[in-house]
């Protein structure tokens, strides 16, 4: 069974920053595309950034200059680096990746828990 777990979330203050990591554990040989989405109260979830496992990015227009992210990936894992967060970074921040390469098969589609981010004024 594999498993996303991230970490690095709370409260900071407007203009302050944050350092998100996503951990993947379980009997993985590789992972694909890992990216953060997020989900403010009463939005729909969206693309925050993503990076494939050659380390191509994208980051969406709204945290684009501000935020930035990176992988290791001896240690299957992602890291989101916030810089400048505004009050409307507010919202839970999820790990994703879209396919996890095990020694059984392939898992598609794997989300974490989630983890809060809270911008203050």
């Amino acid at each position: 069974q594999v498993q996303l777990v991230e970490s690095g979330g709370g409260l900071v203050q407007a203009g302050g920053s944050l350092r998100l990591s996503c951990a993947a554990s379980g009997p993985i040989a590789s992972i694909n595309t890992m990216g953060w989405y997020r989900q403010a109260p009463g939005k729909q979830r969206e693309l925050v950034a993503h990076i494939t496992s050659g380390s191509t990015t994208n980051v969406a227009d709204s945290v684009r200059g501000r935020f930035s992210i990176a992988r290791d990936n001896a240690k299957n894992t992602v890291f989101l680096q916030m810089n400048s967060l505004k009050l409307e970074d507010t919202a839970v921040y999820y790990c994703n990746a879209d396919r996890i390469y095990t020694g059984w098969g392939t898992v598609y589609d794997s989300w974490g828990q989630g983890t809060q981010v809270t911008v203050s004024s």
